[in-house]
């Protein structure tokens, strides 16, 4: 299966904290444009990753693995509060907790029933994390965000192409959910967590109330 398993040294203590039913963040359909600023370009490897034995790829992740630290974030790309996240805080916790290696940072894919770019969107993105690498996957999942509001086969395609993908072979991914097992994985290990909404924010053992960056840096901080 899909290594799920926080690598903290003080451990994730699963269902410490319940998000409930009221949510941490409500998730409207496709955000607005706008300028959302440069990509955030982690320093990560370029090498293509490895499928478990299940065949499920690994949970994409950011920063020092074996951080004490562990930021973990519940997403759908085409949530319009996870393409706010992304664009506006998101880079800003790379360069202050991710680059050093303050924090263990690790993305889950938790689609919701919003429309059917939220299952097709993370397809595409692990398309190119299995064939092109780490580096890539976030880059495009960064550019998945900012043309949130014209996510569909044809998109995946051109983005592809912009990170070095195979643009037919993601197009294809996407439209054949070719990755749903790794997908779906994920949001049962949400679902686990009590998550409910997106994006969700966990610290350590905590759901974080929001997900601006002052509130997740407090927490960050907190830990």
């Amino acid at each position: 299966m899909t290594d799920h398993t926080p690598t903290t040294r003080r451990g994730f203590l699963a269902g410490a904290t319940a998000v409930g039913s009221a949510g941490l963040a409500g998730c409207g359909i496709l955000g607005g444009d706008g300028d959302p600023g440069p990509i955030y370009e982690p320093d990560v490897s370029t090498e293509t990753v490895t499928p478990d034995s299940d065949g499920l790829l690994p949970t994409p992740v950011l920063g020092d693995h074996d951080a004490d630290v562990t930021v973990m974030v519940f997403e759908d790309y085409a949530c319009g509060h996870c393409g706010t996240y992304v664009t506006e805080h998101f880079p800003q916790l790379g360069s202050e907790y991710i680059d050093p290696g303050t924090i263990r940072y690790e993305h889950h894919d938790f689609p919701l029933p919003l429309n059917e770019e939220s299952n097709r969107a993370p397809n595409a993105a692990r398309a190119v994390q299995d064939t092109v690498g780490s580096a890539a996957y976030w880059e495009y999942s960064q550019r998945l965000y900012r043309n949130q509001s014209d996510l569909g086969p044809d998109r995946y395609a051109s983005l592809a192409e912009e990170v070095g993908a195979d643009p037919d072979f993601v197009r294809n991914a996407a439209i054949n959910k070719r990755y749903s097992e790794t997908i779906q994985a994920d949001k049962q290990y949400g679902e686990s967590l009590n998550v409910d909404s997106t994006p969700t924010v966990f610290v350590n053992e905590s759901a974080v109330a929001g997900y601006d960056f002052d509130t997740v840096s407090q927490a960050i901080d907190d830990a």
